[in-house]
């Protein structure tokens, strides 16, 4: 078993699938649109085969991101090396990400970093 793929809901598809392809080199489709319900969706496709699904639909509301909740907390996508970090981390902050830790390595030995990235969703960069 696998997992087929995650969706997230998003403002701003355009913006959003921009980031996932500029700077994790995913490749998107040419989108979906159904003008009955306003539903647009992309699906991003990851080298590996991982798919992610950025969703807008009109009436879905915002949640706050600010603080720790219940449910999905961040997609994690390993670059391969710590100085791909490093570097990944580096041009997202220089192209006004923020970012909320890291490069570092964490207790449970992982080196990441975690960047509020698309409409402040947590996006981990790991080796």
């Amino acid at each position: 078993m696998r997992i087929e793929h995650i969706a997230m809901y998003v403002n701003d598809l355009e913006a959003a699938r921009e980031f996932f392809v500029k700077y994790l080199d995913g490749h998107s489709n040419a989108g979906y649109h159904n003008a009955k319900t306003g539903f647009s969706s992309y699906f991003i496709r990851f080298e590996d085969g991982a798919r992610l699904e950025l969703m807008n639909k009109p009436d879905v509301t915002e949640t706050d991101k600010t603080s720790e909740r219940m449910g999905y907390a961040h997609i994690a996508f390993s670059v391969g090396s710590r100085e791909k970090v490093d570097e990944l981390t580096e041009r997202l902050r220089s192209a006004g990400y923020k970012v909320k830790s890291g490069p570092r390595t964490t207790g449970d030995g992982y080196y990441e970093s975690c960047i509020a990235a698309v409409e402040g969703n947590t996006v981990e960069i790991t080796v």
